[in-house]
């Protein structure tokens, strides 16, 4: 055998409790033993890789559109939601082939930068599962459907079936507001049918519950301006989202969400009743002034959460625990005092990030789990979840995917704006 070992000043295996000079030992890309450094080495020889600083399993991001990467300053613009849905779609159809790809290979290099070793990534072209495969980033790359109304669905079907075939592949039927009920509906079946991983948008901004319960609002005029005959503009279903994806067989085990913002506590409940995790993207709402989500109600009440930095178009950097962060102060903003919550929300960085995904082995350093790994130059205190929420941001110096470290010369500056 070829056993490596990586050693840490903190090893945190997420499911068990933080390890002080701790190391982890891996054989052919996946974890050996986890342990006290004087034990791993005992049993596997003098440490290959020590490290300074925490190390801890590989990150995942719930939610990210990678190949929207080269949109960065769209996150500058200062609008309203359905005001950057305007610009965005008019830049995204004059986008080329080679510019697709190349946008996708910098996202996946930045969140590789950024300790991050998955991702639930919307994919419509599938340009970025290129990428991350070309670069050993794992996760599930959501086929994205988007503009789908009763007559276009058909032949968006067809063409979508063909990209199915991957052992990676999910399915993102992307909202209510871009696609029509029934196209919802049969998304759905056709997941379920081949075995596939669901992952809609949800109750994201004000007006698309708006758009939801009545059928009126900006995104009703949007549809109208471009022809999308959706059925819900013009009369809605009296219904919040996620109580409308329930209805049409799009919560569940199965499913994530992305977002839950505007959601109520008897959508919160058919959420955990259903099984379905929310991806939260803090920043992202906020630079969009899409509302911030309820975490602390989500925290208390013991719904599945996950983190997502969604895309570069809507968020600083790519840095999940940049929302982190941003999920803490809004967690305290909203009466949350629990001891818990860093932990809480470092395990949703990372288990939280590989329930949602479906994917036991990824997001905990346990014997048998791939080994992807990160370190970060964070303060060693006592308690080190509360190190890693504050200082983590920014802060990774070393990643590992399947056993292997990745060259931080191939791997863009981790400078945080």
């Amino acid at each position: 055998m070829t056993i490596e070992v990586h050693a840490a000043t903190v090893v945190v295996p997420v499911v068990t409790g933080p390890i002080r000079d701790g190391a982890v030992a891996v054989d052919e890309g996946r974890i050996l033993a986890v342990g006290a450094r004087t034990e791993i080495e005992d049993l596997y020889g003098a440490a290959i890789h020590r490290h300074d600083g925490v190390l801890t399993p590989g990150l995942v991001n719930a939610h990210t559109h990678l190949q929207l990467t080269a949109y960065a300053d769209m996150a500058t613009l200062g609008v309203s939601f359905a005001e950057w849905v305007g610009l965005f779609f008019a830049r995204y159809r004059a986008t080329t082939t080679d510019e697709w790809l190349a946008s996708a290979r910098d996202g996946v290099q930045q969140v590789l930068a950024s300790g991050t070793t998955a991702v639930a990534d919307v994919d419509t072209y599938g340009f970025a599962a290129v990428a991350a495969q070309e670069a050993g980033l794992v996760g599930i790359r959501y086929q994205e459907v988007v503009g789908a109304d009763d007559i276009r669905w058909p032949k968006l079907r067809a063409e979508l079936e063909t990209r199915l075939g991957a052992a990676d592949a999910g399915l993102s039927p992307h909202s209510l507001y871009t696609n029509s009920s029934e196209t919802m509906r049969t998304i759905g079946e056709l997941a379920r049918e081949r075995g596939l991983r669901l992952h809609p948008h949800a109750a994201e901004t004000v007006d698309e519950c708006e758009f939801v319960f009545s059928g009126t609002g900006p995104f009703a005029v949007g549809a109208d301006r471009t022809g999308l005959l959706l059925d819900l503009a013009g009369r809605g279903c009296g219904m919040t989202p996620v109580a409308r994806l329930d209805a049409l067989g799009l919560l569940g085990p199965d499913v994530h969400i992305a977002h839950g913002v505007h959601v109520d506590a008897a959508d919160r409940a058919l959420l955990r009743e259903r099984g379905t995790a929310v991806a939260l993207c803090p920043r992202s709402n906020a630079i969009l002034h899409s509302g911030e989500a309820p975490v602390a109600a989500y925290l208390r009440e013991g719904n599945q959460i996950a983190v997502g930095t969604d895309s570069s178009a809507s968020n600083l950097d790519l840095d999940v625990l940049g929302d982190v962060q941003a999920l803490r102060a809004l967690a305290i903003s909203q009466g949350y005092d629990e001891p818990d919550l860093d932990r809480r929300l470092i395990e949703a960085a990372t288990i939280g990030g590989a329930a949602a995904l479906g994917m036991r082995d990824i997001g905990r350093l346990e014997v048998g789990a791939r080994a992807d790994l990160a370190v970060f130059d964070v303060p060693i205190v006592d308690d080190i979840y509360a190190s890693l929420v504050a200082s983590g941001h920014g802060s990774c110096t070393v990643t590992v995917l399947a056993g292997a470290v990745v060259p931080r010369n191939s791997l863009p500056s981790k400078e945080i704006s």
